[in-house]
């Protein structure tokens, strides 16, 4: 890993980790998107529930 990328913030290095991940099973770019559409819906919701008091 390079130095910049070993200072960059926690989020810059998921998606890092996330774009190798997701290349190294080469699949269709829109089979991605549409799964990642998927995956920030879910956690947006979680977000969501958080932020609601119960």
């Amino acid at each position: 890993m390079s130095n910049s990328l070993e200072n960059a913030p926690t989020h810059v290095k998921l998606a890092v980790d996330l774009i190798m991940l997701l290349e190294q099973h080469k699949l269709p770019a829109e089979e991605v998107l549409a799964a990642l559409e998927i995956v920030k819906t879910d956690f947006q919701n979680k977000l969501n529930d958080e932020a609601s008091p119960n």
